[in-house]
């Protein structure tokens, strides 16, 4: 089992997502539970892709942290 990092943004109409190490895997949703089950669905519909064309399946290398600072 691997994970890997999403980046969730709100839009307009609702939500965008993608993953960093995952170049060119992105999804949308109405909610952020929609955008998090299709970003689910689209990570590994893209692996299993990347299967399909003996391409090496990327290592999840990105992390994430909070800072704070003065506003």
């Amino acid at each position: 089992m691997m994970q890997y990092l999403i980046v969730i943004e709100k839009t307009e109409t609702g939500y965008s997502a993608y993953s960093p190490d995952l170049l060119g895997c992105v999804s949308t949703g109405e909610t952020r539970e929609e955008v998090e089950q299709n970003m689910r669905e689209a990570v590994e519909f893209h692996l299993d892709g990347l299967k399909l064309e003996g391409l090496e399946i990327p290592q999840p290398t990105t992390s994430s942290a909070y800072i704070e600072v003065a506003a």
